[in-house]
């Protein structure tokens, strides 16, 4: 819920303003009120509610000087002004300033709708970013995770299905994440650690090639010596004795 500050001077305008956030069914609750700006100043400074309905014309600070006062402060507020025909130029020119918007009395339910529901999507903005970042944050945190694991079973049957029911993603979006991280695709980088851990233990002659093959993860000699010949260019046999 968002929170709403309502300061005006005259208690029926500022009756008037709650019942209309009521029932606009939005996600706006109003925290506190005042009648003059110097305490509707302090109020905020202290609440710090995300909007505020103010009066043009009040003890005090007016609604101009309210308005210059909060951003002296630096207080993040999206302020709507509520004013009469005589001051509509007054409203105008607060808006030009900063203020969010201004609704003229007598305030309809519609003209507050339709600024409350504008509100949310302002006030929504930063919130949906920041969720954006953590989800973005989530999915990084989940690559550094699978990559740990592939570096430790890359010898082994390991698939992109299994990763992505284990993370809890779907493949597409785990394969992509990977590509990016890679620069390649899954496969080929699994093939590739295979074959460059294969070359290091083809230099050890009391290995034999089928014992190559199991330890980099191709129980299938022949299909072992196919994949080495087609990355490699030579046979397994050849690159052991050409070494």
């Amino acid at each position: 819920m968002y929170q709403v500050f309502i300061a005006d001077d005259e208690m029926w305008v500022a009756v008037g303003i709650r019942k209309l956030i009521e029932k606009s069914g939005l996600p706006f609750e109003i925290t506190g009120e005042a009648n003059d700006g110097v305490t509707a100043l302090a109020e905020i400074e202290k609440k710090r509610p995300q909007v505020l309905f103010s009066d043009i014309r009040m003890p005090g600070f007016d609604g101009l000087t309210l308005l210059e006062k909060l951003a002296e402060k630096e207080v993040d507020i999206a302020v709507v002004y509520i004013s009469g025909y005589a001051e509509f130029e007054y409203a105008q020119r607060a808006c030009r300033l900063g203020a969010f918007d201004y609704l003229l009395k007598p305030v309809e339910q519609e003209k507050m709708n339709d600024v409350l529901s504008r509100i949310a999507v302002k006030l929504g903005e930063p919130e949906q970013k920041n969720e954006e970042l953590l989800q973005k944050k989530g999915s990084q945190s989940v690559v550094e995770q699978v990559m740990l694991e592939i570096q430790d079973r890359y010898t082994e049957s390991i698939t992109l299905t299994d990763l992505a029911e284990e993370y809890g993603v779907s493949i597409s979006h785990l394969s992509a994440m990977l590509k990016a991280e890679l620069t390649m695709p899954f496969s080929d980088y699994i093939t590739t650690r295979r074959l460059e851990k294969a070359k290091e233990l083809l230099l050890d002659e009391s290995l034999s090639v089928q014992q190559v093959a199991e330890q980099t993860g191709y129980q299938d000699y022949f299909y072992f010596t196919k994949v080495f010949k087609k990355n490699i260019g030579i046979s397994p046999s050849k690159f052991r004795k050409n070494i």
